[in-house]
């Protein structure tokens, strides 16, 4: 986009509640994801930071089988840990939904019976693993076998967890059932497909030409690995009984494939926050003045970047992402990551060990961010920056400046914190335009001029007066659409300046700023930092006006609604 966005939707990959999350989790994804929308909303930012527990798919059925629990049960245990655990460590959603919840349910069936009323899918008979002993046919996750990429032996049937390959499950050498371990058979059944191959030179135009030179490489080069082995019709559907039922004829008994409708969950995710405010969710995704960003790890570049799209495109209605900044892994003391051997540094453990530590988390993992290649977690390394960088390099600058500033003397500093509790209370700001500023010589007639010249106001609505009045001269403050009738009834005074094109500020301060010292120098140093030269300060006890030059006010602003946030 040649000029800024009006809006910004920032996505993060919605966590599966198959397990809690992992500090892999949060280096890949989390963090740098709320670094950003903490940034955009410090730059005054119209931002929805959005995402959500993702709760279908085969994976959540095998937990709830090996558990001797409902699916439903499962994603409720979960659903709390991580909601609790990403509350506690302070990543910043505006939404945090649900995908088992009716508003998503709603939103993915739309998209898919759109799509399917636009013949946009093909629905054919395949044959696909079946467990004859089960009694099942074996989507993803329910079969494991050796994959044919990186010869790994645990390969899922939807993806390889070693290489992040994306699979098939007839793509699997030596394919056995998660569920009896039998070897599986092929049965015919029917599912819709998305035929991925006839996008292929949407993809190629979108990414490998238009964001060839500001995608990262990782995602840019997984993307064109795709494109250039020839892009495969993809089944949106599954034989399952949880998840979305596939709401068109002929669909039942069979649901949405999980990463169909997951990447929707952006979207019915935004609506509900949407719906919490009070405001029209579709300009966040359906406006080009709105620029979307997808926060993920390198395992989901193939659905964000190619399969998503693809449906977003298809629709004619919405955005596609400016970008995808997929980060690589983090792996655990030289190993990676892996849940089902317990092996991982889970947040909601690490908050209960590391009381009041989230912020050194953070640090650790932004500072050793994998962005370009899997990088390491040590405790080794966790302790070394938290001793030499924060305690002794940050906390030796911060105690530096405290000195330079002066605040040792136990008054001073009070003083300050008295202020700064002062001005996270301000009330009302108020900014006014196209004003004039009149500077006139005090006379026995002044007062009588001013008095008639509010008596000519009173009936006007949107004007701006105020006055000051000193030893020998007196300010009159008005907007610039009367001027002419202020110059008119002060005809016969003398007036010594006026000032054109200016802009004022009126501030409301709490009732009790009259007893807290150092108000007014406080905020005035720190307009004067930010090079707004005030040209006057008009004030009563509760309230005072500033007075600038038009092309200091929107500075000026920022300055004064940021004291609020001190």
């Amino acid at each position: 986009m040649s000029t800024l966005p009006k809006r910004y939707t920032i996505t993060a990959a919605l966590p599966y509640t198959n397990g809690p999350i992992h500090i892999g989790h949060l280096a890949g994804v989390y963090v740098p994801a709320d670094i950003y929308a903490r940034y955009l909303r410090l730059r005054d930012r119209d931002v929805a930071f959005i995402c959500g527990s993702d709760e279908h798919g085969v994976a959540i059925d095998i937990k709830a089988k090996k558990e001797g629990k409902t699916p439903q049960q499962v994603i409720d245990h979960y659903d709390q840990i991580i909601r609790e655990a990403f509350d506690a460590f302070g990543i910043s959603f505006d939404n945090y939904s649900r995908t088992s919840r009716k508003i998503h349910h709603e939103t993915a069936s739309k998209i898919f019976i759109q799509l399917h009323e636009k013949n946009q899918f093909i629905i054919k008979e395949t044959e696909q693993l079946y467990d004859s002993e089960a009694k099942a046919f074996l989507a993803d996750r329910f079969v494991v076998g050796t994959c044919p990429i990186c010869q790994h032996e645990e390969a899922y049937g939807d993806q390889c967890e070693s290489c992040g390959s994306s699979l098939n499950a007839t793509d699997l050498i030596n394919p056995r059932s998660t569920l009896s371990g039998s070897k599986p058979e092929l049965k015919k059944t029917k599912h819709w497909f998305l035929p991925l191959d006839q996008h292929e030179e949407f993809i190629e135009n979108w990414i490998l030409k238009e964001h060839k030179k500001d995608w990262k490489p990782n995602v840019y080069g997984q993307v064109k690995s795709w494109v250039d082995n020839g892009l495969q019709a993809r089944a949106v559907t599954r034989d399952l009984d949880w998840g979305i039922p596939v709401p068109v004829d002929g669909g039942e008994g069979k649901v949405l494939y999980v990463w169909f409708d997951a990447p929707i969950g952006y979207i019915s995710s935004t609506k509900e926050w949407a719906k919490k405010k009070n405001i029209d969710w579709e300009p966040y995704w359906k406006s080009q003045d709105t620029q979307l960003v997808h926060f993920i790890g390198k395992d989901n570049i193939v659905f964000h970047c190619i399969i998503f799209p693809i449906i977003l495109n298809n629709t004619k209605e919405y955005i596609l992402p400016e970008n995808v900044p997929a980060n690589e892994f983090l792996n655990l003391e030289g190993q990676k990551i892996s849940t089902s051997k317990n092996w991982a540094v889970w947040l909601h453990e690490y908050l209960i060990d590391f009381p009041e530590q989230q912020d050194v988390l953070r640090y650790v993992l932004t500072a050793n961010a994998p962005e370009t290649k899997d990088n390491d977690f040590t405790w080794k390394e966790f302790q070394t920056r938290n001793n030499s960088e924060l305690v002794a390099i940050f906390g030796n600058f911060i105690n530096r400046v405290m000195v330079l500033k002066r605040i040792s003397d136990n008054e001073e500093f009070l003083s300050t914190h008295r202020i700064v509790n002062v001005l996270r209370n301000l009330g009302d700001i108020t900014v006014r335009s196209s004003l004039t500023d009149y500077c006139f010589k005090l006379s026995e007639t002044l007062l009588l001029a001013q008095a008639k010249f509010l008596t000519e106001i009173e009936e006007k609505k949107d004007i701006f007066y105020t006055s000051s009045r000193g030893v020998g001269e007196s300010n009159i403050v008005v907007s610039s659409n009367i001027s002419p009738l202020l110059e008119e009834v002060f005809s016969q005074e003398i007036c010594t300046d006026k000032l054109d094109k200016l802009s004022a500020i009126t501030v409301k301060l709490p009732t009790d700023n009259v007893k807290i010292p150092g108000i007014y120098y406080f905020i005035f140093q720190r307009l004067s930092w930010e090079g707004v030269n005030i040209n006057q300060v008009i004030s009563t006890s509760n309230e005072f006006t500033i007075l600038m030059d038009e092309d200091s006010i929107n500075v000026a602003f920022e300055v004064i609604k940021n004291l609020k946030s001190l």
